[in-house]
């Protein structure tokens, strides 16, 4: 089964909740999911919930790679100043920018923005739009750099 874009942002919804448990709590990231996903309504759904804990976890694993970018181009932000809710939403989507090449920085972006306006003030959305764009421009322009150090050069 495929998800569909309903189950999908249900998937970085549930993601979202769990990071949040994680950073508020200081219990170790297993627990935390378990009792997210004990706490949810919605109906069991394997491959959704699969793609949360997925997102969560790979979030939490690379950070270290995801808090310098954000800090880098939150400027006058310090990352431990942001609202807890924008600074996961962030990290969250970074992942994925970082990660999952196989979904659209465009579609990734849309969704950090959704779940910013959501869970957030209504001013995040912008501020999340633009620490995203940053990024997007930055792992982009890595990526190319890195593709022309592999490629072979042309004999002269």
């Amino acid at each position: 089964m495929t998800l569909d874009s309903q189950h999908l942002r249900q998937a970085r919804e549930s993601a979202l909740q769990m990071l949040y448990g994680w950073e508020m709590s200081g219990e170790a990231l297993p627990e935390t999911i378990v009792g997210v996903q004990a706490l949810e309504l919605r109906p069991v759904l394997a491959e959704r919930d699969a793609l949360a804990v997925s997102l969560a976890l790979g979030t939490a694993r690379t950070l270290e790679r995801i808090d310098p970018l954000i800090r880098e181009l939150a400027r006058n932000w310090r990352l431990e100043r942001l609202a807890i809710v924008d600074r996961l939403v962030l990290r969250l989507a970074v992942y994925e920018l970082l990660e999952r090449p196989d979904v659209p920085a465009a579609v990734v972006i849309n969704e950090a923005i959704e779940l910013a306006r959501t869970f957030s003030a209504p001013e995040s959305g912008r501020f999340v739009n633009g620490v995203l764009d940053g990024i997007r421009k930055r792992i982009e322009q890595d990526r190319l750099t890195d593709a022309a150090r592999r490629s072979p050069s042309p004999e002269a």
